[in-house]
This record gives C-alpha cells, structure tokens and sequence, in this order.
C-alpha cells in the first residue's frame, strides 16, 4: 500500500472539488460517477482485462516496438529518453506525473531515477483508468524496496514516494501548474479522446516544467498513411498526424519542443514557458 505522507501529499495536489477515496489496495479513487460510461472500444477493453496486468511489460508493451521497427529504441531506451527529456536530474524536478502508467512498471523507473538523482522528497504519481492495472501496480510497489550503495537494505521504500490515481485522463484532478514533470507513453493511441487528455498534460504542469510523449505518427505516402490510420480505428486505435503535438506545444508556448520519429512512433518533448 502507498505510503500515508506519498498519499497526503496527491491529495494536496488535487482541485478543491476532487472527491477522493482511499482504496483498501491503497489506490486514490477519483472517478466522478456523474460523468457516466467512456467510451469503450476493443483495445480501452483489453487495457481492463485482469490477466494483462500481469503479462504487460513481457508482452503487450512490446508489441509497441513493431511499430518503431527493428531499429527503434528498446524500452531501456525508452526509459533514458524519458529521464532526459523530463529533466529528472534537474534540481527542481519534485513531482512527476506518469499518465496511462498501467501496472506501475515505468512509474516505478522514474522514482529510481529520482531516488538515485539524491531527490529523497520526490513524488511520482502514476494516473491510469483500469482498476486490474492499478491493484497490480501498488502490489508491485509495495514489495519493491531498494538498496543504496552501502548495501543497507531498507534505505529507499518506493511506497514512500510512489502513489497510485484511479481516474480518467481527459479529466486529470490536479491543479493547473500543480507537476514538475508529467509523461505519457505507449498509452495516446489507446485512449478516448486523446487531444483532450494531452490539452491536460500542458494544462497541470507547471512553468518551466518538462513534458514528455511516446506515441504513434503516420508515416509515409499520405494515401498509404491515411488508409493505415482507418483501418486500425474500429479497434480503438489512433495513428497521429506528424504535427499534431508540436502544434499544440508551440500554440502553448512551450520552449525547446522536439520531435524524434522511430518507424511509426514518434517521441515529442518540450518544456513549458
């Protein structure tokens, strides 16, 4: 279970208006009843079935990798770029916020990253939609503890600085400005909605923070692009266009956005001004 003091200090960043329920798994329950069913295609559905969790990181999140082809980045990869980009060695990096973090895997990466960057009052919150994700994920933190350098076990608890949201992404319960750092990969192309749940990343980060995103990008002859983006709709998948994020952070005014493009996958960047 998430740590009290990890726990009180989510809550803390919540809007005033954000009912929140403290899980017997230790998850903070945001979801707002009144707001009614979301929409649920095939692939929303797969992201709720139990047994994934479990398998996810050996099998599903792998599968992004065809996507990038056979020389694109592996997920260890995946995790130095995201240090970077995020600005996890820069001092005022406190608080991350890793959106669509399924069973906790990469939200658990960051709070090493910052545990071994010396940021012992660090918060990484992880956000997800799938109650299955979630409970796998704040077992899997519960039991993860880390030793430092001296070899004393004990000296880094990620329950202290882990904490898990149920909730929906288009609707993100923190306050403008309120994250130092907030990521989202492999996880765009899935959701309902996806522009909207970016317009939140840019909406709870605050001045000066860094954001981050893996996701898809049409490649190639638009005729051939544009039929390949049809054809995986149905399924509840999204193929974006190459400018649809930098457009957005450049309208917003973010600074040093930058795009790298692996096969059919696309990391974008950039820091709030």
């Amino acid at each position: 279970m998430a740590d009290a003091r990890a726990v009180d200090r989510t809550r803390s960043l919540f809007r005033p208006d954000t009912p929140s329920t403290l899980r017997a798994d230790g998850v903070l329950d945001v979801r707002r009843p009144e707001n009614g069913p979301t929409e649920s295609r095939a692939a929303q559905r797969l992201m709720r079935f139990g047994p994934l969790a479990t398998i996810y990181e050996r099998a599903w999140r792998p599968l992004f990798r065809l996507w990038m082809g056979v020389s694109g980045p592996t997920v260890d990869v995946e995790r130095t770029f995201a240090v970077r980009d995020l600005g996890l060695v820069d001092d005022g990096t406190r608080v991350v916020l890793d959106v669509a973090c399924g069973p906790g895997n990469f939200t658990r990466f960051l709070a090493e990253s910052l545990a071994d960057a010396g940021r012992r009052d660090a918060l990484v919150v992880g956000l997800d939609a799938s109650e299955p994700m979630l409970a796998r994920a704040a077992r899997d933190t519960a039991r993860t503890v880390r030793t430092d350098s001296t070899g004393s076990t004990g000296s880094t608890d990620l329950a202290d600085h882990v904490a898990y949201v149920l909730g929906d992404a288009r609707e993100l319960p923190f306050e403008d400005g309120s994250v130092d750092a907030v990521c989202c990969y492999a996880a765009l192309y899935l959701v309902p909605e996806p522009m909207r749940v970016f317009a939140e990343l840019v909406r709870v980060l605050r001045p000066g923070g860094r954001l981050a995103v893996m996701t898809t990008v049409r490649r190639g002859p638009a005729v051939v692009a544009d039929a390949m983006a049809t054809a995986v709709r149905p399924s509840g998948l999204t193929v974006f266009g190459a400018d649809d994020f930098t457009d957005v952070l450049h309208r917003a005014g973010f600074e040093a956005v930058e795009q790298r493009i692996h096969g059919a996958a696309q990391f974008v960047t950039g820091r709030k001004r």
